[in-house]
């Protein structure tokens, strides 16, 4: 059987080509078209937040550092030493932030366990003979866990003005051989 002629040649001719040459011209006029309007929306993205009046910046410091500074440029976060001697001298209530199961496992010896998983069904039992003015010091672990930063801010902002935020905590406490217990919290400080 004997190809006709036309379909043949249109063969011969896509094969000589490396493929389809249409395609790949659609494909990459698709391709910048794509590019275009990424381009683009970014241009208007950056330009509207330049005439906002509460822009966001377009560089920040994301470090603990940065984002435990209140308004006032007071830091909330706290050293090791710091946070030894005032567990030592039960000058201020530790919270630990990670989960109750972490905090099972073992947890600074002076610490409550106010998970941020769970705070709003925590909060009463647990903060109800701390008063507002009262020096907390939060915790969790590791360098990059948020949680004692979030609840940190989360007490600042019910009105526990005393807060401070010992970044990478837990670690840090075992690190330097400080006490440590096992076991629930069991409603005393």
């Amino acid at each position: 059987m004997e190809c006709p002629t036309d379909i043949c040649h249109m063969s011969r001719n896509h094969e000589e080509n490396g493929g389809n040459g249409k395609s790949q011209k659609i494909g990459l006029r698709m391709f910048r078209q794509a590019g275009a309007i990424v381009l683009l929306a970014v241009i208007i993205g950056v330009m509207v937040n330049q005439i906002r009046s509460d822009r966001l910046p377009l560089v920040a410091d994301w470090s603990p550092e940065a984002r435990l500074t209140l308004e006032s440029g007071e830091s909330m976060i706290i050293s090791i030493e710091e946070a030894r001697e005032l567990c030592s001298s039960k000058k201020a209530i530790f919270l630990d932030a990670r989960s109750s199961e972490l905090y099972e496992h073992g947890h600074i010896l002076c610490a409550r366990n106010l998970p941020w998983n769970a705070v709003d069904e925590n909060f009463d039992t647990v903060m109800a003979d701390i008063h507002q003015d009262a020096l907390l010091i939060v915790y969790c672990d590791g360098e990059s866990c948020a949680e004692s930063e979030d609840l940190a801010l989360d007490l600042f902002y019910r009105g526990y003005e005393n807060v401070r935020v010992l970044v990478n905590g837990w670690s840090l406490w075992v690190e330097q051989h400080l006490p440590v217990e096992e076991g629930p919290w069991q409603g005393e400080p």
